[in-house]
């Protein structure tokens, strides 16, 4: 389902889908964690070839950002 805004020159009323503001915002921080997931290079290279390892690798990711976070 979209959740993408109209943009200001188009007419909002001819679009089939309303906008959903709270479903745009949680869209909002799925995108931001996917960004800085890739900016771990590991995660983005997919250096590890299983799934198991490879989502080692994520939850090694999320540490080390909690981590980073309340040091602080």
């Amino acid at each position: 389902m979209p959740v993408i805004p109209s943009k200001e020159n188009e007419d909002r009323a001819a679009r089939k889908v309303a906008f959903d503001k709270e479903a745009y915002r949680n869209r909002n921080i799925v995108e931001r964690l996917i960004g800085w997931l890739k900016e771990c290079r590991r995660v983005f290279s997919r250096f590890e070839k299983t799934a198991k390892n490879f989502g080692g690798i994520i939850r090694m990711a999320f540490i080390q950002r909690y981590l980073r976070l309340i040091t602080q």
